[in-house]
């Protein structure tokens, strides 16, 4: 035993919602009965790889009298649990699926029939690096979009990958930093940013054009303002927010 620096995790704070296990690489995180757990001290690095995406703040490094950190054992571990594991994100609620090829595979003749492709949608449980954001055109949606206008999923959803959020009642920094990776780290083709008219919603257009900057992508940026009443406002494409100018 020795004292160095360990991942805690505070179970109260915990939702269970394994984004921490995705951000780990060494895999010594896993879901268990609804809280996120360590697997084994000798997993765990201690560098807090895994902090960055938990949504409610329930994970910290400290520093305590713990086993050393093991690279041969976790390695070992990391093989095991890729080749073992049924659910990759410890949590089945969560687990990145893209269903596209079975989706478009179903009878055209159907006038009605869902368009989505991928799962999850929302924003705080998708992994920077889930397998459906490459090459994608992605729909940034709004919490309320799809409860407002007509037919949302053959109009917006089709040939996109979905992604929900709400920029009034979620946590924009924790968006920001996520989009950002989103966009450097994936072959993205477009992002439609779709929004309700209401004033707090233009949050969801400013969180993805800033994160956009940041990655330093050039990806072509749509915005589709929807009425409170479900009619279409505007639509088309979204100028990059202007650097400030500097006055004398």
């Amino acid at each position: 035993m020795a004292l160095r620096n360990i991942i805690e995790i505070d179970e109260d704070k915990c939702n269970g919602c394994g984004q921490c296990v995705v951000d780990c690489a060494e895999a010594a995180l896993q879901v268990i009965n609804g809280k996120a757990k360590l697997v084994k001290e000798i997993y765990c690095d201690g560098l807090g790889a895994c902090m960055g995406g938990c949504p409610t703040g329930a994970l910290k490094v400290v520093q305590r009298e713990a086993e050393a950190f093991d690279e041969k054992a976790t390695e070992k571990h990391i093989y095991e649990t890729k080749k073992g594991k049924e659910e990759p994100c410890g949590c089945p609620g969560s687990r990145a699926v893209d269903f596209s090829e079975k989706t478009e595979a179903r009878s055209n003749t159907a006038e009605l029939r869902p368009e989505l492709s991928n799962w999850p949608v929302q924003l705080k449980l998708v992994a920077p690096n889930a397998p459906f954001l490459k090459d994608s055109d992605l729909l940034l949606a709004a919490d309320c979009t799809a409860f407002s206008a007509i037919n949302f999923h053959s109009r917006f959803i089709k040939g996109k990958k979905l992604l929900i959020a709400c920029p009034k009642l979620d946590d924009t920094q924790l968006y920001y930093e996520k989009l950002a990776e989103m966009f450097k780290g994936n072959d993205i083709k477009s992002i439609t940013v779709a929004r309700m008219e209401v004033p707090c919603c233009g949050g969801l257009i400013y969180l993805a054009k800033e994160a956009l900057k940041a990655s330093g992508k050039d990806i072509p940026l749509n915005e589709v303002v929807i009425g409170i009443k479900g009619d279409i406002l505007s639509e088309g494409k979204s100028p990059l927010i202007p650097k400030l100018q500097k006055t004398s």
